[in-house]
């Protein structure tokens, strides 16, 4: 797009929002800025409510003999004599699961900081659509609307866990949560793969074709690298779980029999078969192990915008950290078979996605000792965001540690499906991700909404937190070890299984304390939208251009022409600098100048 077109489309911006009403302004707005906002604010009451449920199980698997009155009051029926009921707590579990990993991982990271992030610091008006950026949201949303409406029906959500395999999602009569709470779980699918797809053909395009003058790729932030990248993942992905779902529903309702195969119901036959449920997993994993690193790599590029800001140094390998992104992004496709070496696969191929499974840790150390290299002997500023971008690394590791065992088929077959697993990507993925979304939120908050939220009431979530998902997640492992499988309701009624009792005692404190912190953080998020210090300009002193558009937030970011670009984002504690800093927007000819000064000195 010329500087022509883009101020036309400014001054046209502008003209449009003398004329905004709130509707269009604050729910059906097509400005990159609100729509962020609103994908966030969805996530954050999303995570709430998944929250918890999953403290609400954990009540049943630490005290399974003990009775809790709320529960009849909170939930009914499915709470009656203050007991969880067992079909409902698979329900909860497959919710919890479903809303964590795609509308808080998935459609709350990408939506809200690929939103807000990609046009600010590519230097661009807005998005490619905004009326396409518009409908992902709304598609986004009424997916939440559905996946909650499930709750509420009289035969409850879907309960066939998050990855919904044949049989039970397959036929409505094997469980009650297979009936029409699968359904809507389905649907949710469907509206949240629109959304997904939409959202991320929209980024492509913004990235590649409305970057301001100056800003090749190699000036890039990693944060638009990570969001493209994603992006791409994505596109290249989702359709094949949308085809898996759509496959799904014709099991369902229309006779075909593309998972079901020889199946008994009640002692009958089922009276149509000839298909394999192991063909469902192929479908859904080819979606769910990119779906990881569509989770992570956003994650990992704001740590990567935090790090280098907060060290005040450039971030070590810049184009070391592009090319892991890159490399990951490659090996994600290929690798999903290591979550079915438990299927009859045959040996020789499962040790083919071992190779490629263990290939990812090249990628993933490099990233890491990035991160380390930036950080060491570093002027390190220890702001809440900080905080979190280095718990991102701490849980990278720890979990991916973790990682080469499961992608060993010898060891994977044996500890397969149990609460090994459970912890290794809630540690992973689960809470890198969240942390990386929380830097993100603490460091870009001044942007979104010109206020800064509270440093100590920051500082405490991020202590309480850490806490409670070290001391939930750690001690899974033991359990798992153990042999206890996960999903089980309670495990008193099984003798062998004393020593995981105990230790849930343990893991369910804890995870009540971790459950309660984020309170904290959404008590913080909220009061400082409105009642926050309001911002300075630049408050982290950073090199990215989104820091030079005015704080109220205009609808076209930039009065006027599109600041250009003349450096990379990562000039910190340049020597012969009299500022620690260097924007993007600052010409080399002024920074000899400065250098010169400083010599004459």
């Amino acid at each position: 797009m010329s500087d022509h077109s883009l101020e036309h489309t400014a001054h046209g911006h502008d003209e449009h929002e003398h004329h905004e009403t709130f509707w269009t302004k604050y729910v059906f707005s097509t400005d990159h800025k609100m729509i962020s906002k609103q994908f966030l604010v969805t996530a954050i009451l999303m995570a709430v409510l998944a929250m918890l449920m999953s403290m609400v199980f954990r009540l049943q698997l630490g005290w399974p003999d003990h009775k809790f009155p709320f529960l009849e009051t909170i939930l009914g029926k499915w709470g009656k004599g203050g007991k969880l009921d067992p079909s409902f707590y698979l329900g909860l579990v497959t919710i919890h699961g479903t809303i964590m990993v795609f509308f808080v991982l998935t459609g709350g990271l990408s939506g809200t900081f690929s939103n807000l992030l990609i046009p600010f610091q590519v230097g661009a008006r807005d998005m490619a659509s905004g009326f396409l950026n518009m409908l992902s949201y709304w598609f986004f949303f009424g997916s939440c609307v559905v996946m909650c409406a499930s709750l509420v029906i009289e035969t409850g959500p879907a309960s066939g866990g998050w990855t919904i395999y044949p049989p039970l999602s397959a036929l409505p009569q094997a469980i009650a949560g297979s009936g029409l709470g699968m359904t809507l779980w389905l649907v949710s699918m469907v509206l949240f793969i629109g959304s997904a797809l939409l959202g991320g053909i929209n980024y492509v395009v913004t990235v590649i074709n409305l970057r301001t003058k100056g800003m090749s790729m190699t000036r890039l932030p990693l944060t638009i690298w990570a969001f493209t990248i994603t992006a791409i993942l994505g596109i290249l992905s989702f359709p094949v779980l949308f085809a898996a779902a759509l496959l799904l529903l014709f099991d369902r309702s229309f006779g075909t029999s593309f998972y079901l195969s020889d199946i008994f119901i009640g002692g009958a036959p089922l009276h149509y078969s000839g298909g394999s449920p192991i063909l469902f997993q192929h479908l859904f994993w080819f979606l769910g192990h990119p779906e990881v690193y569509i989770v992570l790599l956003p994650a990992l590029g704001l740590a990567s915008e935090v790090i280098s800001t907060q060290s005040r140094k450039p971030i070590f390998g810049y184009k070391a950290m592009i090319g892991s992104m890159l490399v990951i992004a490659f090996l994600s496709f290929i690798v999903w078979g290591h979550h079915m070496f438990i299927t009859g696969m045959n040996p020789f191929l499962g040790s083919v996605f071992v190779f490629t499974t263990l290939l990812v840790a090249i990628p993933s150390a490099v990233k890491v000792f990035n991160y380390l290299a930036t950080l060491w002997k570093a002027n390190i500023v220890l702001s809440p965001a900080m905080l979190f971008a280095m718990g991102l690394v701490s849980f990278f590791i720890s979990g991916g540690l973790t990682g080469i065992i499961l992608g060993d088929s010898a060891l994977d077959i044996n500890i397969h499906d149990n609460y090994f697993v459970v912890a290794h990507f809630h540690i992973v993925m689960g809470s890198s991700a969240i942390f990386g979304m929380f830097a993100g939120v603490y460091h870009w908050f001044p942007r979104m909404f010109g206020r800064m939220m509270n440093k100590r009431l920051g500082y405490l979530h991020f202590w309480l937190t850490i806490l409670g998902v070290y001391g939930t997640f750690f001690p899974m492992h033991f359990v798992g070890l153990a042999g206890a499988p996960r999903r089980y309701y309670a495990y008193t009624a099984y003798s062998g299984f004393d020593a995981a009792i105990n230790i849930n005692y343990l893991i369910s404190a804890f995870a009540i304390i971790g459950g309660l912190a984020q309170f904290i953080f959404v008590i913080n998020f909220f009061y400082s939208m409105y009642r926050g210090k309001r911002s300075t300009q630049n408050p982290w002193k950073s090199n990215t251009i989104e820091w030079t558009a005015p704080i109220d937030g205009i609808h076209g970011n930039w009065p006027g022409e599109i600041p250009t670009v003349y450096r990379w984002p990562y000039d910190y504690s340049k020597p012969g600098h009299d500022d620690d800093f260097i924007p993007q927007t600052t010409p080399y000819s002024e920074t000899k100048k400065s250098n010169l000064a400083g010599e004459e000195k």
